[in-house]
């Protein structure tokens, strides 16, 4: 039995131009964080030679090629497991549409679990760069790059695109105190709202392909997120929420459907009782709502808006091997 333990992540700045549409043309920034909620992947070898997988649903088949869920069978393929095993996904949130990377999470989770079942290691670096080819070049998604990455790095990073596809990671050096009150002065809800993220991600990248206006809005998200990366390791967090106002106001002119007049009253709610800033985590049009706001506002906000809290907490650890417990029996036919 192996267990994999992949964070989702929470995007602040730069969001869209991870894009190949946007950072080809000039190199796209984010910055986020993982926290500590978490897609779990196990793999286990089956006695017979099929292959189950659980996940909303449960799929049990003879070969790879009856795979229903591609994600699943394109990441089989690549490391070569073609029978004989059983793979169980579970999540603490709702595992799509909501803008938490979860569909990124989870490849780069069951890459990592399946990795160890062969007995392999598996660094951050290769985890990303193969959850990304999986989802976008073999399953087509219309996607960009930062949810890979952070899920396979963890922590409080900003993530480089650059036009020769390749990516930089840079851990943010801020003080845990800092870190601590940035933390500490955020508060999320969910909307109860879920959508396709790759539907809003394809018609952001044909707005960029074609208006000048999306892109300077992206290039302008993408000087934020190297302002903010600055006032955090400066341990400045009266800005905070003022960038993520900014960046909120540019990503709702990228393209119709991100926003709606429920998010906007819910927004605009929270901004009234208190909130400093605050934005739609993910692409868009539905998921969960972050707010920045000192702790004494966080009741009058939660009041206002009247949704769902969530939880969390900073995780500085990427996608680990929870558990490992090779079957010396071992057979990938």
């Amino acid at each position: 039995m192996i267990i994999s333990r992949t964070p989702l992540r929470m995007s602040f700045v730069g969001g869209g131009s991870d894009l190949p549409a946007y950072y080809r043309r000039s190199p796209g920034a984010v910055l986020s964080t993982t926290i500590n909620k978490y897609v779990y992947v196990s793999i286990n070898q089956k006695f017979d030679g099929g292959i189950r997988l659980a996940y909303s649903r449960t799929e049990e088949v003879e070969a790879l090629d009856q795979i229903q869920h591609s994600l699943f069978r394109a990441a089989l393929e690549t490391l070569e497991v073609t029978g004989g095993v059983e793979v169980t996904t579970t999540a603490d949130i709702p595992s799509r549409g909501t803008g938490l990377g979860s569909s990124s999470s989870f490849t780069v989770g069951l890459l990592n679990a399946v990795n160890a079942y062969k007995n392999r290691h598996s660094s951050a670096e290769w985890l990303a760069s193969n959850a990304s080819q999986i989802e976008i070049e073999r399953c087509g998604a219309p996607i960009g790059k930062q949810d890979q990455y952070a899920a396979a790095y963890g922590g409080l990073n900003l993530i480089a695109f650059n036009p020769d596809d390749s990516v930089t990671v840079e851990p943010l050096a801020i003080r845990p105190e800092t870190r601590n009150a940035l933390f500490s002065n955020l508060i999320v809800f969910y909307t109860g709202i879920t959508r396709s993220a790759s539907d809003i991600l394809a018609r952001q990248s044909e707005q960029v392909e074609v208006n000048v206006n999306a892109r300077a809005r992206l290039a302008r998200m993408v000087e934020l997120t190297y302002v903010l990366r600055d006032e955090l390791c400066a341990g400045r967090l009266e800005n905070f929420g003022e960038i993520l106002r900014e960046n909120w106001r540019l990503k709702k002119k990228l393209i119709s459907g991100i926003s709606d007049s429920s998010i906007d009253e819910w927004h605009d709610a929270a901004i009234a009782a208190g909130a400093q800033g605050g934005k739609l985590l993910g692409a868009g049009a539905g998921g969960f709502l972050a707010f920045f706001a000192t702790p004494d506002r966080h009741a009058a906000i939660r009041k206002a808006v009247g949704l769902r809290q969530v939880a969390f907490d900073y995780e500085p650890s990427g996608s680990r091997i929870l558990l490992y417990s090779p079957n010396n029996n071992l057979s990938t036919r």
